[in-house]
């Protein structure tokens, strides 16, 4: 399985971002670490060997991005504005440094995009934030709500990366041509998230797959399990 390290210095977040990529070829997907954790989380973990097949049969390509959640989210040293100023910051390196540039890699000129836990709210966040970008979203035991991060504080930077918020208000075409996967289980912390989200996606009509698997903790044992699974949705051509 080919493993390649990447370390380039980011205009959009002026600072250096590093990222794993396994696989040789095929479909691109984008998989994000959990709260505030590392480029190499998925690897240290297993995720990525769950996935050994697609990668080595040359079905998928998966990016590992770092992570700043410890400078966004997660950084109570600083006003809330400048958290999701942050988190701006990150979302437009990976539309320009990332996405735009391995897209075109499948004929559909699109990405899948794939997290655990709060790995769960980037690949969404970032899917519907940016659907036309987006053919997949593999969402395991997701979180959608970042405004307990914002200590009261809201402005739209706030309402427009809050899915549960902003979805239904979005009118793009092509929220109803993605692959939407919400991977939870009934005992999973973040039930009660993915069944707002699912709620919210049931309003508005969109397809989805609102996979609840029984009696599962929160954790690496039952994301190994969705995630091969999930792929095997994806149309490689």
């Amino acid at each position: 399985m080919k493993e390649e390290y990447f370390k380039w210095y980011s205009p959009n977040l002026n600072r250096e971002i590093e990222m794993l990529v396994f696989g040789h070829s095929g479909y691109p997907v984008i998989l994000f670490p959990t709260s505030m954790g590392s480029y190499h989380e998925n690897k240290d973990m297993g995720l990525i060997e769950s996935a050994r097949w697609y990668i080595e049969q040359g079905l998928i390509q998966i990016y590992c991005p770092n992570s700043i959640d410890k400078d966004s989210f997660y950084n109570k040293n600083i006003h809330p504005i400048h958290r999701i100023e942050n988190h701006l910051c990150y979302d437009k390196m990976l539309c320009h440094e990332i996405v735009e540039k391995v897209k075109n890699n499948t004929p559909s000129g699109k990405v899948a995009m794939a997290g655990c836990s709060f790995g769960g709210f980037h690949a969404a966040n970032f899917a519907f934030r940016h659907p036309g970008y987006v053919s997949h979203l593999f969402s395991m035991g997701g979180a959608f709500d970042i405004k307990n991060f914002m200590d009261g504080f809201h402005n739209d930077d706030v309402f427009y990366n809050s899915p549960l918020d902003f979805l239904y208000g979005l009118e793009d075409h092509e929220l109803w041509n993605m692959d939407i996967v919400l991977g939870t289980s009934n005992c999973d912390i973040c039930y009660d998230a993915n069944l707002k989200l699912h709620k919210v996606l049931n309003d508005r009509t969109v397809p989805h797959w609102f996979d609840v698997r029984p009696d599962r903790k929160h954790d690496w044992p039952v994301w190994k399990e969705m995630f091969p699974h999930y792929l095997s949705r994806i149309k490689f051509l």
